[in-house]
């Protein structure tokens, strides 16, 4: 098998470089360098001067908007964007809901819901997590009982961490819909709900860093039509582990940890310690454990290996990924010494920073440090993943 790049796909390569430097706003390319945070609006321009160019959604077939890439154009494509500085695609209804409509959905969904995705016209949140069911999803306390007139469901519960939420106006849930499931896992379905029915009420969640991405979701008697069934009755978990192993394989974040070491390789050079013998011992094991980290990447993405679902892979490379990642910003944070030790929560959303008043490469250090806190936990803990991994590799002796 070799790890090596064919002249076609490098010359893929340079055409998405060309792109991203020819077309990323100069003011989001600012935002995404400096760690500031970046609004709806910021990921709509972007993502709609992707679809322009039909690079939206690298993961859908072509019948359905797609570029119809192989999946190494897709790794390429997610490099290169995030090294020239544009936003990561964070969108669910891209990445997480589309995968699950296209292989379990009807066709009807299909036609109602992708082209919105589409066109950034809607954007959907991932109610999967409660209090009490996060990484253990099958411990989900949301109830769908299906109405006499078999019409609509009512839904009852309380999600938690839903990533921007309040940019949302659908939802996709795991909810129970047979509590005397045998197993708690076939008692689940998957829904999708509108977040604009009453009683569905959104409250954000304070940060550490002081940002609002996560938010907490409250149904108090939410009607769903039973047209917004996603595949079978009860089938729910087997469409949430399928769903959840594209999310693991997006969080390692391959692309997202060149980004920030060439941005701490920076920060070293203009804090004087660049000839710094230790930070750069440091910086050069990230290096080879990035590549060890994209190596086990691309020989995932061999034709030999390629999988219809993403399995224990995924949660192989979300471990090692979300964890050198947080590895790197802590690094920045010891770079930039006492000037990253205070932070301003508000310096997140300014459009412009004072650079006679602070330095605007440290400003927002300490923040996007605690942010990255969360990269271990969401989409399954990486203690769970660990279990996962473990007892796949035990079962295959």
């Amino acid at each position: 098998m070799q790890l090596q790049f064919t002249p076609e796909q490098e010359a893929f390569r340079l055409e998405v470089r060309a792109f991203v430097k020819a077309n990323l706003p100069a003011d989001i390319r600012r935002k995404v360098a400096l760690g500031l945070r970046l609004e709806h609006a910021d990921y709509v321009t972007w993502f709609r001067i992707l679809q322009a160019r039909g690079w939206l959604t690298p993961g859908w077939p072509v019948a359905h908007g797609g570029p119809g890439w192989s999946h190494v154009q897709r790794y390429i494509f997610d490099e290169e964007t995030l090294l020239g500085g544009a936003p990561r695609i964070i969108a669910s209804g891209i990445q997480m809901l589309a995968p699950v409509l296209l292989a379990f959905g009807t066709e009807a969904q299909k036609q109602q819901y992708l082209p919105d995705i589409l066109a950034s016209n809607t954007w959907w949140a991932q109610g999967f997590s409660e209090p009490g069911a996060g990484s253990d999803l099958a411990a989900v306390r949301t109830t769908a009982v299906l109405e006499p007139d078999g019409k609509h469901f009512v839904v009852n519960g309380h999600k938690v961490w839903t990533s921007y939420a309040h940019w949302c106006s659908m939802m996709f849930a795991l909810v129970k819909t047979d509590p005397n499931a045998a197993k708690p896992q076939e008692g689940i379905s998957f829904l999708l709900i509108d977040m604009k029915t009453p009683g569905l009420t959104v409250r954000p969640i304070r940060m550490l860093e002081g940002g609002n991405d996560l938010n907490e979701c409250y149904l108090d008697n939410v009607r769903v039509p039973i047209e917004n069934l996603v595949g079978e009755l009860h089938k729910g978990w087997s469409y949430g582990k399928y769903l959840l192993g594209h999310e693991r394989t997006g969080i390692a974040g391959i692309g997202s940890c060149k980004q920030q070491l060439a941005r701490a390789r920076a920060l070293a050079d203009q804090q004087g310690l660049g000839e710094d013998a230790l930070l750069q011992n440091k910086l050069m094991q990230f290096e080879v454990e990035l590549m060890a980290l994209e190596f086990t990447a691309l020989r995932l993405l061999s034709a030999h290996q390629q999988s219809k679902t993403p399995g224990v892979e995924a949660s192989m490379l979300k471990v090692r990924g979300t964890e050198l990642r947080q590895a790197i910003f802590e690094t920045l944070v010891d770079i930039a010494g006492p000037d990253a030790v205070p932070f301003s929560a508000e310096a997140q959303f300014l459009e412009h920073l004072d650079a006679a008043a602070q330095d605007e490469t440290l400003v927002t250090l300490a923040a996007n440090c605690l942010d990255s806190r969360k990269l271990t936990i969401y989409g399954g803990t990486n203690e769970v993943q660990r279990n996962l991994i473990a007892k796949a590799t035990l079962d295959a002796y």
